[in-house]
């Protein structure tokens, strides 16, 4: 598993603040959320993003 990019985890944390009920723990919603909320115009960061969140979300509700 790959070290995320300090921007991607900053990122990922601050949407899951504002917006915690945008996203779950399927990656495709995810990425569509993501692409709505932010204006990342790479689709490897968007991804990135997605994915640390959708890892987030289940981390999250494994625990719940």
């Amino acid at each position: 598993m790959a070290i995320k990019p300090k921007y991607v985890k900053q990122l990922g944390r601050l949407l899951l603040e504002k917006y915690p009920q945008s996203f779950n723990t399927d990656f495709e919603t995810n990425k569509e959320n993501v692409t709505k909320l932010t204006n990342v115009e790479s689709k490897g960061v968007r991804n990135r993003i997605a994915g640390y969140i959708t890892r987030k979300k289940a981390g999250s509700a494994a625990s719940a």
